[in-house]
């Protein structure tokens, strides 16, 4: 935040005062000094009234996830800005069916490797051996991914899980360059499809947002190009290069969003939608997206 000379003004408990634009207004920002999280302008007098025909869970602009650790299955609780729950998501990782199409995966590497070396033992030559090698590495690759189950995640109300608020399919078991999820109402209406691509991972994360007819809606990407390229050369160094993504929309690439991971020991994040004023962008699949801005990315 930079101290400007008009708009609204901010008052930090460290005791940091800040004068910030007009647009900043009712953003969740963080403070320099401490790194408190600050709402900037957020009067009770400003809050919104309800929006009809949109369930209580989705029906806000702030999100903060918390992902449960020491579980098998991936766990996130969703918790409003003040702290109360509104919503549970769960992601299967299914280990030993994923373990046993490992396990295969090495079976058939194996035995593609001693079919070569015998080869090569009977003629003397290594070209068997050479072309082996990349053969045995994509078998391995295609079977260990064929085999193991896709990962659906599913939104629930509550930690109860009596009533599921929203699933994100995963599309493919095999997905060399791109990767597709599709995002679902209960009763089965698609909202949204996300895609990543892989090549595009290697210089800068991005998840791309289409509507249920291919239209383009948003893309999630990361930060900073800078930070980007960092995080690929010298990792999160100790959690200071932490993953944060901005999402943008129309040829302007308007930021209308932030999915920023927390400096703390588990992995927290806010999902901050401040910035579209308008509620144009369905909660659902903001939600949907920033679940998948975590366990998509394995972070």
């Amino acid at each position: 935040m930079s101290r400007a000379s008009v708009g609204v003004v901010v008052n930090c408990p460290c005791g940091e005062v800040y004068e910030l634009r007009p647009e900043y207004a009712g953003r969740l920002l963080q403070c320099p000094a401490c790194g408190r999280q600050l709402r900037a302008g957020a009067l009770p007098s400003t809050l919104r009234p309800p929006t009809p025909g949109v369930d209580r869970a989705f029906d806000r602009d702030v999100f903060l996830l918390r992902q449960r650790v020491f579980t098998i299955t991936s766990k996130y609780e969703i918790w409003a800005e003040d702290g109360t729950p509104v919503l549970y998501v769960e992601r299967p990782t299914y280990p030993i069916r994923t373990l046993g199409a490992y396990l295969l995966g090495i079976l058939v590497t194996l035995t593609v490797m001693g079919w070569a070396a015998g080869a090569m033992a009977r003629d003397a030559s290594g070209v068997l051996v050479l072309l082996s090698i990349p053969a045995a590495a994509f078998l391995f690759l295609l079977i260990s991914m064929s085999l193991r189950p896709r990962r659906h995640v599913t939104i629930y109300r509550d930690e109860s899980r009596q009533e599921t608020m929203l699933r994100v399919i995963q599309d493919q078991r095999v997905a060399f360059l791109t990767r597709t999820y599709t995002v679902v109402t209960p009763s089965g209406e698609t909202l949204a499809r996300f895609s990543k691509t892989y090549v595009h991972n290697i210089i800068r994360k991005r998840w791309y947002v289409t509507g249920p007819g291919g239209e383009p809606l948003a893309m999630a990407i990361e930060d900073s190009i800078v930070l980007s390229l960092l995080r690929r050369i010298i990792g999160p160094f100790l959690g200071f290069l932490r993953t944060n993504f901005v999402l943008v929309r129309g040829a302007d690439a308007e930021i209308f969003g932030e999915f920023n991971r927390k400096f703390t020991l588990l992995d927290r994040y806010v999902l901050d939608l401040s910035a579209d004023t308008a509620r144009t962008f369905d909660r659902r699949v903001a939600v949907a997206l920033g679940i998948m801005l975590d366990t998509g990315e394995r972070r």
